[in-house]
Parts: C-alpha cells; sequence; structure tokens
C-alpha cells in the first residue's frame, strides 16, 4: 500500500517547477490533489497528467492573494474529495531590489504571496479540520494531518536585494511554529522546509534577453547571473543545485507517517548550504 493512499492533498502554486514536483510526488504516493497555478494552462496539465497517471486531482487555478482563493482551495478539496489531509503552501516569487529601490507595493507583493495567502488557507482550512476531528474522534480514530510551509535559506539568514522576498519567507517560520502549538491538538504536524538553490525558472541563468513572469500586470525579471549561480555551486557541500524532485522530496518527508511525531521544525533542502 502506497504511503498516502487515499489522501487529500492540496498544493499551491503546483503547475511548474518545485510545486509540479511536490504535486506528482504525492500523487505518487495514492494522495488525492487539489493543484493550482496562477495560470489555468499548467495547472490544467498538471491535474491531467496526475489523473492520467491513475489518481485523482481537480485543479483550483488563480491568483492565491486573491480574497475568495482560500475558501475556493479549501472547499475544492472538502466538496470534491470530502477532506484534508495535507495542505503545502508552495506558491510563491521573488521581486528583488536594493531596499532603497523597493516600492511599498513590491514589498507588501513578497508579503501577500509568501505569508499572507498561506495564512488565508490555513485560516479557512480551520473550521472543516476541526469538524474532521470531532468526527474522527467520536468513532474512536486518530488520523495525522500535515500542513507543509515553505521557506527559504534566505529566510532563515537574509540575501542581499531581497527584503521583501526574505522577510515574507522569514515571517512564514513564525506562523509554522504558532500553527505546530495551535493545531497540535488537532494532531496535525507543522513543518516547514527551507530550500537553497533549487532549478526552476525563477533561478535560471539569465541568457541575453532576461525573463519575465506577469503578476498582476507587472513584468517581474526572474533569473540569476551565470556568474552568480557558479560562485553560489561552489559554497555548496553537495557542489551543485538541486532539482524540483529532490526539493519534493524533502516536502514528502514531512508528510509521511514517519513524521508523525515532528512538528514546529524547519529543515533545510540545500544540499548542505545553510546561508
Amino acid at each position: 500500500m502506497k504511503k498516502l493512499e487515499g489522501k487529500v492533498a492540496l498544493v499551491s502554486g503546483s503547475g511548474r517547477g518545485i510545486g509540479r514536483a511536490i504535486a506528482l510526488k504525492l500523487a505518487s504516493e495514492g494522495a488525492r490533489l487539489i493543484v493550482n497555478d496562477l495560470d489555468a494552462d499548467p495547472g490544467d496539465a498538471v491535474a491531467a497528467e496526475i489523473i492520467a497517471a491513475g489518481s485523482d486531482a481537480i485543479a483550483v487555478n488563480g491568483d492565491v492573494t486573491a480574497p475568495d482563493f482560500a475558501d475556493r482551495f479549501i472547499d475544492a478539496a472538502t466538496d470534491g474529495f470530502g477532506g484534508i489531509d495535507i495542505i503545502v503552501n508552495n506558491a510563491g516569487y521573488t521581486w528583488d531590489s536594493t531596499i532603497g529601490n523597493t516600492r511599498d507595493d513590491q514589498f507588501d507583493a513578497m508579503i501577500d504571496i509568501h505569508l499572507k495567502a498561506p495564512f488565508r488557507i490555513l485560516r479557512a482550512a480551520s473550521a472543516p479540520l476541526r469538524a474532521l476531528v470531532k468526527q474522527e474522534s467520536a468513532q474512536g480514530r486518530r488520523l495525522h494531518r500535515k500542513v507543509v510551509n515553505i521557506s527559504s535559506i534566505a529566510g532563515l539568514s537574509g540575501n542581499a536585494g531581497q527584503a521583501g522576498y526574505s522577510s515574507g519567507k522569514a515571517a512564514i517560520v513564525g506562523l509554522t511554529k504558532t500553527m505546530a502549538k495551535e493545531w497540535g491538538r488537532f494532531n496535525v504536524n507543522v513543518n516547514a522546509v527551507a530550500f537553497g538553490l533549487i532549478e526552476t525558472r525563477l533561478t535560471q541563468a539569465i541568457a541575453a534577453e532576461q525573463a519575465t513572469i506577469d503578476i498582476a500586470g507587472n513584468q517581474i525579471k526572474v533569473g540569476i547571473q551565470p556568474q552568480m549561480i557558479e560562485a553560489w555551486a561552489k559554497t555548496i557541500p553537495l557542489g551543485r543545485a538541486g532539482v524540483p524532485e529532490e526539493a519534493a522530496g524533502a516536502v514528502y518527508l514531512f508528510c509521511t507517517p514517519e513524521s508523525d511525531y515532528i512538528t514546529g521544525e524547519v529543515i533545510i533542502c540545500g544540499g548542505g548550504l545553510t546561508g
């Protein structure tokens, strides 16, 4: 039997990169997925890929920072699959500037995506989780549920040019530790994974024409200077950047029964890089 057989997992930002790898990993272990992407095409594609592989999936696409998103996301799990077992708050992006050049809306966007959106999702999940636990308790059943929030080495150690991103990723650690204490009585394990340098479109080497992503009409530059990637790789004890599947493996560890007595923790998935 697969370790997550029958579990219902929600993964935000799962149309591409690390989020896609997380969704596919959880599905491969038997979970039914609620997937999400800002854009419908990649979100729908991942849902179709999961279904084609023999599991179930529903795509709830759109901006995770929208006021109505959290309720839509949670309702898809409870209405479509009858429960919630795993929540992975993964959606995010970087919008970098030195602090003197960082606008209020730019800073706010980083807090909204990396802290406020996960907060809203967990808040929306609170009532149905309590109801599920109450029902299970009356039946003499005790089930563990999992929340995995995504942080970054930048949130633990800071990173020049990332005042907003680092602040958001630091704040999600505080939310993680608080929810571990608040939801422990409901048998919910709440942990975080802080990523180092993982190969995604956000960390790709900048070519002659720098790539951008469109967020609410803002064309945000993504990518890293090749020489910076090379310098970082030299500081990673394993000698290379990680790949999305390796990042997904770290999240999966916190979703398994083996982590049932681990909560309020942050692990770094960075090949030995710690700051």
